[in-house]
């Protein structure tokens, strides 16, 4: 049921009243490039076919996403829709309009996700799209809301704009400064391997399963890390140690090739998970750091199949003295911090637009927009 009091001359209906819902025609082997007619899947690419199975005005509902986060799109001519995709058409337009349709729809999203069924892929029934209630006004008033959701969400798209070029440029700011002072560094000083500056190198292996566990307990207190991003790359923990000093460690495989950390405490690195220990009579743990992310191939952005140990020894870097490698540590420490403050700030910024967005859109359909 709706929550809160509506006005008097508003209506809830089921949209199953309301509308005619069809799905899509093809499967995922017609995401293909070429064509004329847009071809619309359960993600947010649309792909260019040679042929149409619909030509009208429509809302188009993804039925299916790993995540959850379904979406929607507003659409009218010639178009094919993936099997997965509920094409959503109104059945009178005297009664309800498209662009309000599409504005309650978003508005559903977090519902539909909380009632989506599946483990791996969730999933959308067709009944919990036509169950779905929505409040109905008189046309005018329906007119009337989404001009005025429209001009709201458009100054809210121009300011997050602004806070994600921002946060964008706050982010390239740092590593420019980092590339200057490496770029300047590599016109003075010679290079040496990386293999010179370390006392260790080496993989990590298999998970050590007769001593492990998923979570922290007082048994098992060390860290296993293993080659991620997500969770500072935390697999579970032991009660062995493998790498017990300052050292650095960088993802070999996956999607998170190249991404690097420094560790200070006591740890087992798993699924080849590259870890360096840095001979520090020479170099510190900090510079090493900035030394590896500031390495072509690591920053690059390229798709690295896998890094492994012959292939790390063979980079080079800049050796400084260590009171000039301290001086830049601190130097790039205090711009990394003033960046991730201007990043919080944008963040921040962006995740309250966001929810003004929300807010606005349940104050429309409460009729409490002014």
């Amino acid at each position: 049921m709706m929550n809160g009091k509506l006005k008097k001359d508003w209506e809830v209906k089921k949209l199953g009243d309301l509308v005619n819902i069809k799905t899509g025609k093809l499967d995922s082997n017609a995401m293909v490039e070429g064509g004329q007619y847009p071809f619309f899947t359960c993600s947010r690419e649309t792909f260019a076919i040679d042929r149409y199975a619909f030509d009208c005005e429509a809302i188009l509902l993804a039925g299916n996403n790993a995540s959850g986060d379904f979406n929607v799109k507003h659409y009218k001519g010639k178009f094919n829709a993936y099997q997965r995709t509920y094409v959503i058409t109104v059945i009178d337009e005297n009664k309800l309009i498209y662009s309000y349709l599409n504005h309650q729809l978003i508005n559903h999203l977090k519902k539909f996700k909380e009632q989506s069924v599946g483990a791996n892929t969730k999933f959308l029934k067709l009944g919990m799209i036509q169950g779905m209630e929505i409040p109905l006004p008189p046309l005018p008033e329906q007119q009337r809301i989404v001009a005025t959701l429209d001009k709201a969400f458009a100054a809210i798209a121009k300011a997050k704009a602004n806070a994600e070029q921002n946060l964008k440029n706050a982010k390239e700011l740092f590593e420019s400064e980092k590339s200057r002072v490496f770029q300047n560094l590599a016109d003075i000083d010679s290079k040496v391997s990386l293999a010179s500056v370390c006392k260790e190198m080496f993989a990590g292996g298999d998970v050590p399963k007769d001593n492990f566990s998923k979570n922290k307990n007082e048994k098992y207190k060390i860290p296993i890390l293993a080659n991620a991003v997500k969770d500072n790359g935390l697999y579970g923990f032991t009660n062995i140690s493998r790498v017990n000093e300052p050292s650095i460690t960088i993802a070999g495989r996956g999607s998170g090739t190249g991404h690097t950390e420094i560790r200070y405490e006591p740890f087992f690195p798993i699924i080849r998970l590259i870890v360096l220990i840095p001979n520090t009579k020479i170099i510190t743990v900090e510079f090493l750091k900035y030394s590896i992310q500031n390495l072509e191939i690591l920053s690059s952005g390229s798709a690295i199949p896998q890094l492994t140990i012959p292939m790390i020894k063979e980079y080079s870097i800049s050796l400084p003295l260590l009171n000039e490698q301290q001086a830049i540590v601190k130097k790039l420490d205090a711009l990394s911090a003033e960046t991730k403050k201007l990043e919080a700030i944008y963040e921040q910024k962006i995740n309250d637009l966001e929810e003004l967005k929300k807010s606005i859109l349940q104050k429309a359909f409460n009729g409490e927009l002014s």
